[in-house]
């Protein structure tokens, strides 16, 4: 089955490490299923069961975006509030993510040393490893890009593209 893949970046067309990590992946459209958000839903407002039964077919489910303001983007947070239901997602009935592998492609315009003198990466992403936790997802490995505000080399930014699909192309039996 493939890997879900969904995207949150408002906007893509100018975007360098998210646009070039797509670009990867669609080499890979036997292992992964590209899901743009404001690609599909420009006004944000999101087809409720649509959404819920795409994530519902797929074992694997990576949200690719950009950190904001040491938060995710705007988009991600309402669709995580809209499509994350209780009776669906949590409550009684609510087990449609249970078992589910979850993962993440964070990129930051700082620099890694920025971010470690105040705060780390996976304390900024704690709320969202702690959602999909309380929905009984598995959690898989973060992959990261540091510094895209930082105008970042060429062959860095397909290195660190290629290592996100070794990453998520392989296996994973999920961390707890």
């Amino acid at each position: 089955m493939k890997k879900l893949i969904i995207v949150t970046h408002p906007n893509l067309k100018n975007a360098v490490i998210n646009k070039q990590w797509i670009n990867e992946l669609e080499k890979h459209k036997d292992t992964f299923h590209i899901h743009a958000l404001y690609t599909v839903y420009p006004d944000l407002n999101f087809d409720i069961e649509a959404e819920q039964e795409i994530l519902a077919k797929h074992d694997e489910i990576i949200f690719q975006f950009p950190l904001h303001w040491f938060n995710v983007p705007f988009a991600l947070k309402k669709y995580l509030d809209n499509i994350l239901s209780f009776g669906w997602a949590f409550g009684p009935g609510g087990d449609k993510l249970n078992g589910k592998k979850i993962g993440f492609a964070v990129s930051s315009g700082g620099d890694k040393a920025s971010y470690e003198r105040h705060i780390t990466l996976e304390q900024l992403l704690l709320p969202m490893y702690t959602s999909f936790q309380f929905c009984g997802c598995k959690l898989l490995p973060t992959h990261k890009f540091y510094g895209a505000n930082h105008q970042p080399k060429t062959e860095d930014i397909l290195k660190n593209a290629k290592e996100y699909i070794a990453l998520f192309a392989e296996e994973h039996k999920g961390i707890d």
